[in-house]
Formats: C-alpha cells, structure tokens, sequence
C-alpha cells in the first residue's frame, strides 16, 4: 500500500480455497454429482491506507465450508428434474492491533482499532426445478416450474473499545464510548415458487418471461417478481442485433438488521479545548425506524417489514459493420428500494438515538458504447466508453458494519456513492509479437476521479458529502507472456505459461487517498500514489 514506509505498508493475506467436484452416471438419463468446497482465509493489516497504519488497521479472517448435492433425470418424454441440496457453515471475525483506544485525528487514524467481532452462520437450501419438454404453439416453449426453501441463521457477539477525537493541538474534542454486551443472533427462512418461459418465436426472435413468488420470516411475507426479455434481430444476416429486458428482483433483508438493537450502544461525549466536557453525554440508543419516525426498541425482528428490492432494465443494440467490427450501444437503469440504513439522529420524546430504517434507496444508470475488432485469431482490440451515475443512501447498514464497523457514525444523506465515476474510457486488447512468439495483453484505463467529502475535527461533513473528486486516473498496463513445453520426458505432457505484467508503465500519479479533514496541517494534499510495479507468475497446467 503506497503512502506508507517499508516494511509496515504491506498487507498480509493467507488463504485456501479448496473446491471438489465427485459426478457419478447412474444411467444414461441419470446422472448425480456432490460437490465440497473449504475456504480459510486470514487478512493481517486489512483496512490500512495512507491515513490508516498497522497498528491503527484491523485484521479479518474468515473460516468454513459448504457441501452441495444436485441430483438431475432426463425422462423420456423430454422433461428434466433437477434437485438441488446445499448447505454451508461460515464464521468470520475481525480485531484490531491491540486494547489502546482508537485515535481519530486530523491526518488519520493511530492507535489501536475499536472494535473485534465473531460471527458464525449457517445456510441451508433445497431447490427442485422440472422444466416440461419443448411444446410447439406459436413458437417453440421451454417451460421451468420450480421452488426454493432457504434457512438462513448467525450468532456471535461485537465488543467495542473507546473512539478518541483529538484535534489537530492533541486536545480531546469528542469521545465515543460503548455500552452492551454486543451479542447478536437473528434467522430466516425463505419459501419460493418459480415459473419461466423462454419462448423462440421465430428464427429471428425470441422471448423470456419468468414469475417468482417469495416470502421471508425477516421481511416481507409475500414478494411478487416478474422479469421479461427479448432479443431480436431483423433483417437477414443476423449482422444486426437487438436485446432488451425488465426485471424485477428482491435481495434478502441483511440478519445483522434481524437484531440490529442488541448492538454495543454509542455513548458521545464532546470536551472543550481545555478538556472541560461540553452538556451531557448523549446516550444513542439503537432503534428500529420506518417512515422517519421510531419503530420500536425490542430485539424482535417482526419490526421489519420489507425485503431489499431491485428494479432493472436495458436495452443493447449490437450491429457488425463490417467482417469482423462490431458496434454495440447499450442502456441500463437500476433502482434499489426498502434498502437498510443507519441514521444518527435527536428525537424530541426519545432522545438521541440510532436509527435502523429500511426505507433507503439507489440508483444507477449508464451508458456505454463498445467498438471490437478481431483481425486475427490471435489479435484483437476493444474500444469503450462509459457514461454512468450512481447515488444512494450513504450510511448502508453493510458499508456501516462490514467488514469493519465506521467508528464515526455521520447523519445519512442520499448523494453521489463513493464508486461512482460519470466518465471511463478503457481499450484492452491482444496481440502476437515477433519476439520469440511473446504475446502482449494492454489496458488502458482513463477514468474520473472517485469522490470524497470535507470533514471537521468531528468528522462532520463540511458542504455536501462526496462533492470532491480525486484528480483523473490513467494507467497503462501491460502483459506479456509464452507458452511453451521443457524437453524433459517427466514433463514432456505440462504446458508451461510464463508472464510478466507491468502496472502502470508511464507512472502516472494515480492517488488513493487525501487529507480530507478542513483541521489538518496537510489539507487537500493527495497521497498514496499507485506508481509503476511489476508482477510476475509461472502456471502449469496438467
């Protein structure tokens, strides 16, 4: 990570993913396959940046493993059942360096992270899908019937040690203290029913259409989701193409909103610049809110209604303009509703408190243009422009809390989202060199600058959040490589691929970071620079 010194810059990850597949032919209509996958993983130093050291980041590690079953039968009418069974065991955890209290300054972080949690989940599904044989009527039909029933649970507990405010002098100006044994535990269930169609009108067109019935303990009892899309080509030739679809799609309500009260509760105290405190510390309870106004303060999930849902559409055109080049255009608008958030706010009867609403909302739209050519089966060249915006709610409830809980919670306010970037130019392509038969693979990425706030020594917004954008981000990389066999009988069979990358190679200042707080000595400087580095690999494939 650039912006911080040798040796105590690096992040530390050692993980293994393990996945198994066993496939046994009962008969040529029958056929049955088991799969098993682990994945361990343990990240040192997770969270650092220019602003965050060592020993002020938090380390994550993340433990379990799943076993799937799928049964699926041809019968001989046509018709296919496919039985699928998976269930998966996970914990996770996360702690920081040491049990200093966290330091929140003007330049970043110091001391040791706050919080440490372990959480251990379960996930249990069962899937049985028929689709009927093809039927004949105005077209051709393949029709799918199905239902799901998914169990889902987790429990663990989240202790938080004391956040400490200083100003840019050292002085104490806030403190966050937290109260609660922070144990945590929440489950739903999920029932499902399915129905597609995708119907081939013609040699020219063809339509699907699908219908989902849902409901959830932890949301809402009765979700109706239906999606449809099209493609099209007119004319003869296929050299143009015209594609277009709708959908409507429900997420699953988060479990850390299950029982989002029984979090640690944030005590803020506020000191002058002679340390004296300032009023009476304010005692944030957590809460369950809808409609702006106080739901309830029990740990019963039955406080929460509604199910994150997603509205999509696009539309794409892609036309060949001549052998071998084609243009495609295409839209895309996505709307999210009923998402989770966490709002810090005063209630005039209740007093201070935390609020957990599922009333949040997002959006994105873009539009992007893509030009490929193909001159040769080994050489190639893409070309594409994307025009996008993405705004919503700030303070989602996983951005809040996973992997790492915000030690600083600001009111929510819906503007731009931290990815969101309006204008990308990005080219990749592949070649064959003269050079020893080396194949080259650039990138060139030329990108809008990402957004950031202005904050005070409370880490209050100071104008509107994410108004700020980092300078313009270019990078040019390049990888080569060759595959060749060695002459030594014992591997004669291997092919060998060696490759060597190279980020960055006009070492373009590209900044991951800024001095964002108005009381830093550094204000407005932008830090972490991504220069040019290297990265090499050898593969063996058997």
């Amino acid at each position: 990570v650039r912006g911080l010194a040798w040796p105590h810059n690096e992040i530390k990850t050692h993980d293994f993913n393990s996945f198994t597949n066993f496939q046994y032919v009962l008969s040529e209509h029958h056929l049955m396959s088991v799969n098993v996958n682990v994945f361990p993983l343990r990240r040192q130093f997770a969270n650092i940046n220019s602003l965050v050291p060592q020993t002020a980041s938090a380390d994550y590690g993340q433990k379990g493993f799943s076993v799937g079953f799928t049964d699926r039968f041809l019968f001989a009418s046509g018709g296919v059942l496919t039985t699928q069974l998976q269930g998966m065991k996970f914990e996770s955890n996360a702690h920081g360096q040491g049990p200093e209290d966290m330091l929140v300054t003007p330049n970043g972080w110091e001391g040791n992270f706050f919080n440490a949690y372990v959480l251990r989940s379960d996930q249990e599904e069962a899937t049985d899908a028929f689709r009927f044989p093809q039927k004949e009527w105005e077209g051709k039909h393949e029709l799918t019937l199905g239902a799901q029933f998914l169990r889902r649970s987790y429990r663990g507990s989240s202790d938080s040690h004391p956040v400490l405010l200083l100003r840019p002098d050292g002085t104490l100006a806030e403190r966050i203290d937290f109260s609660g044994p922070g144990r945590l535990a929440a489950q739903d269930a999920e029932a499902a029913l399915f129905l597609q169609d995708h119907w081939i009108l013609n040699e020219q067109a063809a339509l699907d259409a699908g219908l989902r019935y849902s409901g959830q303990t932890l949301g809402a009892a009765a979700n109706l989701a239906p999606r449809l899309g099209l493609v099209f080509s007119p004319g003869a030739g296929g050299k143009t193409i015209l594609r277009g679809g709708i959908g409507v799609f429900y997420d699953r309500a988060p479990l850390l909103g299950g029982d989002f009260v029984n979090n640690p509760a944030r005590i803020v105290s506020f000191f002058d610049a002679q340390g004296a405190p300032q009023g009476t510390p304010l005692f944030f309870r957590n809460a369950y809110a809808r409609d702006g106004g106080e739901r309830g303060l029990a740990s019963l999930s039955d406080h929460l209604h509604s199910t994150p849902l997603n509205l999509t559409w696009n539309l794409e055109a892609d036309r060949e303009l001549r052998a071998n080049v084609v243009l495609r255009l295409s839209y895309l608008s996505s709307r999210s509703y009923d998402q989770f958030f966490v709002d810090p706010r005063g209630d005039p009867t209740a007093g201070p408190l935390l609020l957990l609403s599922d009333r949040g909302s997002s959006r994105y739209q873009e539009f992007q243009s893509t030009l490929h050519i193909r001159r040769t089966e080994s050489s190639e060249w893409t070309f594409a422009y994307v025009y996008s915006r993405a705004r919503g709610n700030l303070n989602n409830l996983g951005q809040v809390f996973v992997p790492f809980e915000q030690p600083v919670l600001r009111p929510d306010l819906f503007a731009d989202l931290p990815s969101d970037v309006p204008h990308r130019l990005i080219s990749w392509g592949r070649f064959k060199t003269h050079i020893w038969g080396i194949t080259a693979a650039p990138v060139i990425d030329f990108h809008s600058g990402f957004p950031y706030s202005f904050v005070n020594v409370e880490q209050n917004y100071v104008g509107p959040p994410n108004y700020r954008r980092f300078p313009r981000f270019f990078s040019l990389d390049v990888k080569l490589w060759k595959e060749f066999h060695l002459p030594f009988p014992w591997i004669r069979n291997h092919l060998l691929r060696g490759a060597l990358t190279v980020f960055n190679v006009t070492n373009h200042d590209n900044p991951r970071d800024v001095f964002n707080n108005t009381a830093s000595p550094s204000f407005g400087h932008f830090v972490g620079l991504q220069h040019l580095f290297y990265d090499s690999s050898l593969d063996i494939t058997y």
